[in-house]
């Protein structure tokens, strides 16, 4: 009978403790811990609560001028039907 206590509450023990291999969040990280949502900072808090934007953190993307492209988008928000000679020949 005691054996059997023993093992009861040594199961009970290992139960309850928690897997490293759960999701980190801010309620079972150190009190400073904030997780974010994977991106970069564009800038830092300051003391009196405010927020200031660095410009060199900030995205830069460059777009080239495509006023005379010739090639037309890869996905078309229109979808039309085409008929091809292959489609219509009968299988041999």
């Amino acid at each position: 009978m005691p054996l059997g206590l023993l093992t009861g509450i040594g199961r009970a023990f290992r139960r309850k403790r928690t897997s490293s291999l759960d999701i980190l969040s801010s309620k079972r990280a150190p009190r400073n811990y904030y997780k974010g949502k994977n991106c970069k900072p564009m800038g830092f808090h300051t003391r009196k609560g405010g927020y200031v934007l660095m410009p060199e953190k900030l995205p830069n993307y460059i777009v080239p001028d495509l006023t005379d492209f010739e090639l037309m988008p890869y996905v078309s928000q229109v979808a039309t039907e085409v008929k091809t000679t292959e489609a219509s020949e009968p299988a041999k």
